[in-house]
């Protein structure tokens, strides 16, 4: 069954992004206001991993935004709420609680600390198995050698044996509501029924998608603008080219410019008409 969370959803902001930590407020946020963001969770002893990412969500400025003006989400800046609850302890409690992430800390070392050596021992072992093996080796070619004559085994003596190989290295281990200029864009298309996530892999702002992305492919290949910007004729082709080569639209959009004349009461970038969106695509390709 599934469990709505309390409203507003807390979205969590930690170094200059957004995150959310609840399973709850992951499903109910894409299921009702068509927010995916981005997984982002992975293994601490793993951190090259990148597919099966989990919690936290990752949400782009623009997702933060539109959750926040639809109240249905609030910012926490976890810094500052860290701050005051601490605080706000007593200071037996803060100390306590010192004690904990120091006991927490020293655990996850110790932890490292022993795995680091028990990879030392084994690779210790292999070098001593090779080494062994290359003596048994060596001694087997200096008595084959010995049987046939003292000048041929003093040259099977020389070839037979190996140098000891090298042990076995393993690899190093390896504020407020943002105010991001596309936003209005972002929440034209959202409003029209859009699932919106990161374009990055395809060299885009944004891929729009007709509903979840778990279910359908992506419409269109999505580049904010301001009205009065200035666009370079071959980016509009490869953007336009590139979109028709993946199967996409590619949809050039941003607010318009406000009305300052008498003719009628101007658009604001919250009205429903501020945002002009054109698309450009190949028929012939």
């Amino acid at each position: 069954m599934e469990s709505d969370p309390p409203l507003p959803v807390p979205i969590s902001y930690i170094a200059g992004s957004y995150f959310l930590f609840s399973i709850d407020a992951v499903t109910y946020l894409r299921r009702e206001h068509h927010i995916c963001g981005v997984l982002t969770g992975t293994l601490p002893q793993i951190p090259q991993q990148n597919v099966f990412l989990g919690l936290p969500l990752k949400l782009m400025p623009e997702e933060a935004r539109l959750l926040v003006e639809k109240g249905v989400a609030c910012i926490v800046d976890e810094v500052k709420a860290q701050r005051e609850g601490m605080r706000a302890l007593r200071e037996a409690d803060r100390q306590k609680y010192r004690r904990e992430l120091e006991s927490q800390g020293a655990h996850a070392m110790r932890l490292q600390t022993n795995r680091k050596e028990q990879q030392r021992e084994e690779a210790l072992k292999r070098v001593d198995a090779k080494k062994t093996a290359a003596k048994k080796r060596a001694a087997a070619a200096a008595a084959a050698a010995a049987a046939v004559g003292e000048g041929e085994g003093k040259s099977a003596a020389g070839t037979g044996s190996d140098e000891p190989a090298p042990p076995d290295t393993a690899p190093a281990p390896a504020e407020d509501t943002p105010m991001p200029p596309s936003y209005p864009l972002f929440a034209h298309l959202h409003a029209e029924g859009y699932y919106l996530s990161p374009g990055l892999r395809f060299g885009c702002q944004y891929l729009a998608y007709p509903g979840d992305p778990l279910r359908f492919h992506s419409h269109f290949l999505v580049v904010g603008a301001d009205w009065d910007e200035e666009l370079d004729l071959m980016a509009v082709v490869a953007g336009g080219r590139l979109g028709t080569g993946v199967k996409k639209g590619f949809l050039i959009g941003g607010a318009a410019q406000q009305r300052t004349d008498e003719s009628g009461p101007g658009l604001g970038l919250g009205d429903a008409g501020s945002v002009r969106t054109f698309s450009v695509e190949w028929a012939g390709m």
